[in-house]
């Protein structure tokens, strides 16, 4: 799995990137590469959470409690809200050179805090190859909907679910079987559905539940969710996330297709026997 979030300049006040001088820096043409670094997506999170934290601690404890709440679905302000945030302020980020640390400066109401968090050299991992010249499947839909197809299937705890895309019914379907039982959603091919529905041929693949459930925060909410896959089995998920009187960003997922293990694929077998 890997996923990337797409932040619209808009989204910021001001925004001044100065590029360095230097070879590291030089690419192709006339472009230069901004600098990169890696960093704790934790830390990062509980800095930006420094004003109003024992807030967002008391709403969360009260969502959690909450008995209809599922573990896909909830109840909780919109990411980019400030009640999420819990900065009510302004919040100015600073990263002066290779090697330093990332300033975070949060201010509310005369009070200013400066967080300096460490950064590192990216380890650069391989991106998930995904072929868009060789898509068997493209379908734009609601991301609720979708969040709420995961979530008819979570309560049966599979280990997997399999996503299905024919060009004729049922068009698109997510089936899933664990040890309570098993479950299937099916989205009809209409306008109220599937807003755009282009399919090339029959597409099956099998993905790890958690993992597809670990994009459950971008459906909830994202505007529109974009579900494409490709001739090697790579299934994408790109969000359209939109803020209130502001630009859309974008958030991109994809998934490798499970493969079973050997052991699996005999007890497969031992089973149809």
């Amino acid at each position: 799995m890997q996923g990337v979030a797409f932040l619209d300049r808009g989204l910021f006040t001001t925004y001044t990137p100065n590029i360095p001088e230097g070879p590291e820096y030089e690419c192709e043409g006339d472009n230069r590469a901004l600098p990169s670094f890696q960093m704790n997506l934790s830390a990062l999170l509980e800095a930006l959470q420094l004003f109003g934290a024992t807030e967002v601690a008391a709403r969360a404890a009260k969502a959690d409690a909450e008995p209809y709440r599922s573990n896909l679905r909830n109840y909780r302000p919109d990411a980019f809200s400030h009640q999420t945030l819990g900065m009510p302020g302004t919040c100015c980020l600073l990263y002066d050179e290779v090697g330093s640390p990332l300033s975070v400066i949060l201010e509310e109401n005369d009070v200013k805090t400066r967080c300096d968090m460490t950064t590192y050299s990216p380890e650069s991992p391989d991106d998930i190859p995904f072929h868009r010249d060789d898509l068997v499947f493209r379908i734009i839909m609601q991301g609720k909907l979708l969040l709420d197809g995961l979530s008819e299937l979570a309560p049966m705890a599979p280990p997997r679910v399999t996503i299905q895309a024919t060009p004729n019914a049922p068009y698109l379907s997510l089936t899933s079987s664990g040890p309570l039982g098993s479950a299937s959603v099916d989205f009809s091919n209409g306008r109220n559905l599937l807003e755009t529905f282009s399919v090339r041929e029959r597409w099956s693949q099998s993905f790890k539940f958690d993992l597809i459930k670990s994009a459950s925060e971008a459906m909830r909410i994202a505007s529109k969710v974009s579900f494409r896959g490709d001739g090697q089995g790579v299934l994408s998920l790109q969000f359209m996330v939109g803020v209130d009187g502001g630009p859309v960003s974008f958030l991109d997922f994809r998934f490798v297709p499970y493969v079973p293990q050997e052991h699996e694929e005999e007890s497969e077998e031992e089973e149809d026997l």
